[in-house]
């Protein structure tokens, strides 16, 4: 196990400030493995586990890091939802390959579903800037790296009349002041945003087989945290704590999946992605995946 730790930290480039601090990781990091190892043995879900980058952390702590979104607790419908009308979906959808979605970033997840719409209404998939989000949208409820609300991200970019790229205003993962001069050359602009009726597969379908779309899920779990490959299934909740970016649904082994792109970098899940369980018995979805998807509208 020791050796197995050593390896680790080779592979994901990490060091610690001292021998004490070491020993307190490779306890946490020795308690993960064994959950991974047994969890993997046992074979009986249609996902495995594996010891990635936050092998080294106790679920606590990358909950405290890693899920600091806030969700809307029980807020109404927020107007029209134009894709009401749909009548025929595709049975699959991945808008990678349609061109409409950006490399895997490490970061955080409120531009994914602009990136989405930006391409499918002006034909350039443009990489924009998180950072200004974190920067410049600190009024009300965003606050910076606080964690978000995603239908605030798109409200502060439509009153700001656009975003700019993340090549223009690269990210930093730490709050910064608004930089006026990267902030006023805007790459893109949205006219509004829109929420998919809570609670409702069916309808996030429809949103999906459209245009990417931002959803919020319950990330908090170990088996979340550590998740390497196939179809999650859960354990979780549905306490909205992470922010990520629905870009397509599937079937595989008979079973149905959302495609989500996360905001982890490339190293987790699936080279930065996760499938997780569709049309499941709970109407919120699993994870808390229907409650609360949102999306902009150009």
């Amino acid at each position: 196990m020791r050796l197995r730790h050593e390896q680790w930290m080779t592979r994901y480039g990490r060091v610690y400030g001292s021998s004490h601090e070491k020993e307190i990781r490779y306890q946490i990091f020795k308690d993960n493995a064994a959950l991974v190892d047994s969890f993997n043995a046992a074979g009986d879900k249609p996902y495995r586990l594996g010891t990635n980058q936050f092998a080294d952390l106790t679920n606590e702590e990358f909950r405290t890091t890693r899920c600091r979104f806030k969700g809307h607790m029980c807020s109404p419908q927020q107007g029209t939802f134009r894709y009401e009308n749909v009548s025929e979906v595709p049975t699959t959808m991945d808008w990678r390959k349609k061109g409409a979605v950006t490399p895997i970033k490490d970061q955080g997840q409120c531009v994914g579903a602009m990136e989405g719409i930006t391409q499918l209404s002006t034909g350039k998939l443009v990489s924009l800037s998180e950072q200004e989000l974190v920067d410049c949208d600190t009024k009300g409820e965003d606050q910076g790296c606080g964690g978000g609300l995603m239908d605030d991200a798109f409200k502060f970019i439509i009153q700001n009349k656009g975003l700019t790229t993340e090549t223009n205003y690269p990210y930093t993962a730490a709050d910064g002041s608004c930089s006026a001069s990267k902030e006023g050359n805007h790459a893109a602009t949205i006219k509004g945003y829109e929420d998919v009726p809570a609670n409702d597969e069916a309808s996030l379908m429809k949103a999906v087989a459209s245009q990417p779309i931002s959803v919020a899920i319950d990330a908090g779990d170990s088996s979340f945290q550590l998740y390497e490959s196939g179809i999650f299934t859960g354990e979780c909740g549905t306490e909205l704590d992470h922010g990520v970016t629905a870009v397509g649904y599937g079937e595989s082994g008979g079973m149905k999946y959302w495609l989500i792109k996360n905001s982890w970098g490339a190293q987790w899940g699936e080279e930065g992605y996760i499938r997780m369980q569709k049309d499941v018995s709970a109407k919120e979805g699993i994870c808390g995946i229907a409650m609360q998807a949102s999306y902009p509208t150009a």
